[in-house]
């Protein structure tokens, strides 16, 4: 029996009803900025993107080995409405205005998460963002010493409690597919506070955590948790009569940091820790300093994922930085040079292992560069290719890779001196 036509055209005509129109599709996909990392990233570094402790949003929520941070998810709940003394209700009511909003922020929603129209949300979903928003937001609190009213003895939001879970917590917050859209945290802060703090209130919160020592006063929109670190670690100085140039430039090749050592190039540590902040001048190139562990490289996965899937303008950053570092990375002897230098703080088991890390991280990065930095690599590569740069790095290759044969050169040059000390002694001697 032949299958009815019908039947198989029903699913497709469905699904077309919920696609945008042509008219609408840069809007549509602008919504988008939590997504499910696809399977060639994950292959790379499964663990970087899979939540270890706690599940925030729909992605993960209902996994076996996050269930037991429910219970600490609904005590939040109700020590936000105690302390606010206001009712659950207008909490829902303020996210049920911009529900359409939240559910669009996801790229990749299940259906159980949508109402049966297929248009707007099922309630389930808003009870999800007002729990996971709650625990979030006295997560932050929390770090930043503006709440005090849970138990001494409490297994989360207490001095113990932090040593052991709050580390694998924050981590867990940096995870793409883990993210909770920032209206979710903007509305309830703003229902918490009647309206009174604003959308930096949480931005603040969030950079108390994330980078303390920064001084950063405003941050602007930011889409999510992760996205306000990504901003934080863009942030430098502005320089005069800068011009900001967004278009790219194709892949440029550049030596290990050992072969441009050789070359005669030096690296020296930027004056800011904004990624951003790279330079060649002089002979030197300046580079940021960056700590090198497994929580920080879980965060760059993560960051490289979200800059990858979330097409736009200036979100090429942290790849071109990734790129950059990749490059100038190839053995331990590489991170060894990078961090007599304050330009690397080695966390990790071994200057190999950092190694390894960057070149992990540099298979999931675009083969292109931002203009700024491709202006940079560009003149190391030039300052590379001087003649005299070649004859110095050949020289170095030749005879002083091997402790043996720079003996032998030193002797020979030593050797070379006292012969032409005692033939300028016996032509003296022959005109006296």
């Amino acid at each position: 029996m032949e299958p009815d036509e019908s039947d198989s055209i029903a699913p497709l005509d469905e699904s077309l009803q919920f696609m945008p129109f042509d008219d609408k599709e840069q809007w549509y996909w602008k919504m988008r900025s939590i997504y499910r990392v696809p399977a060639h990233l994950t292959a790379l570094n499964r663990e970087a993107y899979q939540p270890r402790v706690v599940s925030f949003g729909p992605y993960h929520h209902g996994k076996d080995h996050l269930l037991p941070m429910e219970e600490h998810k609904h005590r939040a709940v109700r020590h936000i409405l105690k302390r606010s003394k206001k009712p659950m209700e207008r909490f829902f009511e303020s996210l049920w205005e911009v529900a359409w909003d939240l559910k669009e922020s996801y790229d990749a929603l299940d259906l159980k998460w949508k109402a049966s129209s297929g248009e707007g949300v099922a309630p389930q979903f808003l009870k999800l963002m007002m729990t996971d928003g709650c625990f979030m937001l006295e997560i932050l609190r929390f770090w930043a010493n503006e709440v005090d009213d849970y138990a001494p003895n409490d297994p989360i939001f207490s001095d113990q409690g932090s040593i052991y879970v709050m580390s694998g917590t924050w981590q867990d917050m940096l995870m793409l597919e883990n993210q909770l859209p920032m209206l979710v945290l903007d509305r309830l802060v703003a229902v918490e506070s009647d309206g009174k703090k604003d959308n930096e209130s949480v931005n603040r919160f969030i950079l108390k955590f994330c980078s303390p020592s920064k001084g950063i006063t405003w941050m602007g929109k930011c889409l999510h948790v992760l996205d306000v670190v990504r901003n934080s670690m863009l942030m430098e100085p502005k320089k005069k009569d800068e011009v900001k140039r967004e278009d790219s430039r194709e892949i440029i090749q550049l030596a290990s940091a050992t072969e441009l050592s050789e070359h005669g190039i030096k690296f020296k540590r930027s004056n800011t820790d904004s990624i951003k902040d790279i330079s060649f001048a002089g002979g030197a190139l300046t580079l940021p300093k960056i700590s090198v562990d497994d929580s920080n490289m879980s965060i760059f996965f993560n960051l490289t994922a979200f800059e990858y899937l979330h097409a736009g303008n200036d979100y090429e950053v942290i790849m071109s930085y990734i790129y950059c570092m990749d490059q100038i990375i190839n053995k331990g002897q590489d991170v060894a040079l990078l961090r007599s230098q304050g330009i690397i703080v080695n966390c990790s088991e071994s200057d190999e292992a950092v190694a390894k890390k960057f070149n992990s991280l540099g298979k999931v990065v675009t083969i292109k560069v931002g203009r700024s930095l491709g202006d940079v690599l560009e003149k190391v590569n030039k300052y590379y290719n001087k003649r005299r740069n070649m004859w110095r790095a050949n020289l170095i290759h030749t005879y002083f890779r091997n402790p043996w044969v720079a003996l032998s050169l030193i002797a020979a040059v030593f050797l070379f001196a006292l012969t032409a000390i005692q033939t300028v002694y016996s032509v003296l001697g022959y005109y006296k």
